[in-house]
């Protein structure tokens, strides 16, 4: 018998992730796109649903943007058998609160599994393997899913929730300064060590917030980092080569026509580090750029920076 799964959100990541579970599955989407649009992404039928239906499911699959949910997740009301998984990954500037954290407020249902790893939603799309981690503290409850996703990807569990949280939105800002090496042209000896002071950066970061530090080795950290720093396919990527070329971050994410998460982590990440005195150079000359910082001159305080250890 087919399990039935609600994914709410009909960006690229839920629709890459509809087409993932509707090769075994029941599927229905929350999205504001017309299904005939949703359609040509399917090779399986995926129903598309309304709200309320979605949240009588017992699967159910969050994919909505980092900066909304907050307010999406005061309005809705969860039934206690739903098992949620989120693949939603950020954090909230203001607040400094991660994914995690909204939800440990706001919802009461606690099944709640949080969905890293190096994953570009096209080649989702296209069925190519993958491995991705689970972070929960409810293994046994979210341990059906290791059977309800897709052949084609392999499902780990990891209980460091923290630690998949930080390194799902640290990475996004690490890919941002891999788009601007590579922008400027600045070789593989500088664009390999930015990318191995990037993962010492957000693992100091996470181990303030209390994360285990061999998380940041595996799939959520290293993997998800190279993958999303090395590649056209990462919208982050997308918006460092611009601003490499000089673009205005307005007129990038306009090209983008999607939400690039790293921008928001990247102010997020920033606020909490001035306020805990964490030191994230990277990060913070990232945040520079993004007010309009010239990218060369970054590059130049950040060679001429003594680093710590």
């Amino acid at each position: 018998m087919k399990n039935s799964i609600a994914v709410i959100g009909g960006g690229s990541w839920g629709r890459a992730l509809a087409f993932a579970f509707s090769q075994k599955n029941n599927v229905g989407i929350v999205s504001r796109k017309q299904l005939s649009f949703l359609n040509s992404y399917f090779s399986h039928k995926v129903l598309q649903i309304d709200l309320a239906q979605a949240l009588n499911f017992k699967y159910i699959i969050i994919a909505i943007k980092s900066d909304v949910m907050r307010e999406w997740l005061s309005k809705v009301k969860f039934n206690n058998k739903s098992i949620i998984l989120v693949a939603t990954k950020g954090i909230e500037i203001d607040s400094g609160a991660f994914i995690s954290d909204i939800f440990d407020e706001l919802c009461e249902n606690k099944n709640v599994g949080y969905l890293m790893g190096p994953s570009f939603a096209k080649e989702v799309l296209e069925g190519m393997p993958c491995a991705l981690n689970i972070h929960t503290k409810r293994e046994k409850e979210l341990a059906c899913f290791a059977n309800i996703f897709p052949n084609f990807i392999k499902i780990y569990f990891n209980n460091d929730v923290i630690g998949g949280e930080v390194a799902g939105a640290y990475k996004n800002i690490i890919a941002i300064a891999g788009g601007i090496s590579d922008g400027l042209n600045l070789g593989n000896n500088a664009k390999a060590s930015m990318l191995s002071r990037g993962l010492i950066e957000m693992a100091r970061f996470g181990k303030f917030f209390g994360a285990n530090s061999e998380t940041f080795l595996g799939l959520s950290g290293a993997g998800d980092l190279f993958l999303s720093a090395n590649s056209i396919l990462s919208r982050n990527y997308r918006v460092g080569m611009g601003l490499a070329k000089g673009k205005s971050l307005k007129l990038i994410l306009n090209e983008l026509g999607e939400v690039a998460e790293g921008v928001q982590s990247t102010r997020a990440v920033v606020n909490l580090a001035n306020k805990h005195n964490i030191y994230t150079p990277i990060a913070k000359q990232v945040d520079e750029i993004l007010d309009g910082k010239s990218p060369k001159d970054s590059v130049r305080e950040l060679i001429a920076k003594d680093f710590e250890i």
